[in-house]
Order: structure tokens, then sequence, then C-alpha cells
């Protein structure tokens, strides 16, 4: 998989990719990301990609003609099979989101900043638009970080343990089950007996129990 990221400010997006999972799926060749500096694209010497809004109003908006020139020539290099925009008003990362995304070969994100990006931008370009959440960040730089550590966390080989990913929360419309680990006795606190049984079948019918019981708890949406 390939990840280009379209940004303003790259040196957000160095930390991330510079540890754990993710740097690792890097270094052994199962994902590829790259980031470009919008800057890079304006057309003018000031490196302006931001205006102000036609009509008026407060805040500034990022200009399709930089967008245009580094998402024309990514397209040129190589096909894409999504051109995401991280932005409030998309639709909510989910695990099922993280799984599609997953089995694609090439993705390009653009990172909004500022009131966001001229519609254009939106209409003639990108094919998705995700949020991380009904909430506002200043950039879209670590939104854009959320979505790949979902999505590379999912690919072949990443993991340690590849069955890992489908017991996680949402897999299956489920929050996990309570987990525990040695010792089964901390301070009176003790692990329930049905863990340590060795009864596998048993086992996993009182996970699923757990499981739907701690949804129902929680997030009772999830199985509406």
């Amino acid at each position: 998989m390939r990840i280009d990221i379209i940004t303003v400010l790259p040196e957000l997006l160095q930390s991330p990719f510079e540890a754990s999972i993710l740097k690792r799926a890097i270094d052994k060749g199962l994902v590829a990301v790259h980031t470009h500096n919008l800057r890079d694209f304006s057309t003018n010497r000031y490196r302006q990609i931001d205006d102000y809004q036609f009509g008026g109003g407060a805040g500034m908006v990022m200009m399709v003609e930089p967008i245009d020139k580094c998402i024309t020539m990514l397209k040129s290099e190589r096909e894409y099979d999504e051109i995401i925009y991280m932005t409030p008003d998309g639709d909510t990362l989910s695990q099922g989101i993280a799984n599609e995304l997953s089995l694609k070969e090439n993705i390009i994100i653009l990172c909004g900043h500022y009131k966001g990006v001229d519609q254009r931008v939106r209409d003639h370009f990108i094919t998705r638009e995700i949020s991380i959440g009904d909430f506002v960040l200043s950039g879209g730089e670590l939104a854009a970080a959320v979505l790949c550590d979902a999505v590379i966390r999912l690919l072949p080989g990443v993991l340690g343990n590849e069955t890992s990913a489908l017991t996680d929360s949402f897999q299956d419309n489920l929050l996990a089950p309570p987990i525990y680990t040695r010792p089964a006795d901390y301070k009176g606190w003790k692990v329930p007996e049905i863990l340590t049984s060795g009864n596998t079948p048993k086992i996993e019918q009182w996970r699923e129990t757990e499981a739907l019981k701690r949804t129902q708890q929680r997030r009772p949406d999830l199985l509406e």
C-alpha cells in the first residue's frame, strides 16, 4: 500500500511514522507513506496556499490551484483508489471504513486547514470525506495520522499475530470483552476462573457473552 498525504505542516506527521507499529510496517515494506508540502505547489513567491473567502466572512480558505497541481502531479505517476479529505463534516471513521481502506493499493489524504478547502476541490477531486469525530482540530494532520494507524495495522504482516485485529472492538459490531494477564490473583483481585480453565469452547462462549454485555451497557447503538 502507498499513502500520499498532502499537508501544510509535514513536520506534524513525522513522529507518528517514526515509532511503533507504523514504523515497523514501513521498514518491512508493507506500506509507503509520503508527505507533500502544499506550499511547494504555490503559484507565487510567498508560497501562498490560502486566501479570503468570496462573500466575506471570518477565516481563510485553502485555494484550489495548489491542491490541483499537487493531486494532478501524483495522479500522473500512478492511479489512486481513493482521494480522501479529512474534514469534520465527513463520514465518521469506523472499523468498517478502516477495513475497506486496508484493501486499497494507493490512497491520497488531503489535510484541511483554516476554514477548509475551496468547494471545487471537494467537487472535482475528492472521492471520500472522513471525520474522526464531532469536533474541530487546528488541521487535518492528526486526523490523517489516526486514519493511517487504523488502516495500516490491518495490513497482513503488520501485527505480530494477524488474528489479533479480528478480535478488536467494532470488528463484529461488539466491544471487546474484558481481558486479563498474569498474575491470576493480585491483591485478592482474581481473574475469572473460566479463563484459567483451559476449556477453549467455554472461554470463547464467556468472551462472546461479556462482549455482548459490555456493548449493551456502553454502546447499545451498535446493536440497533
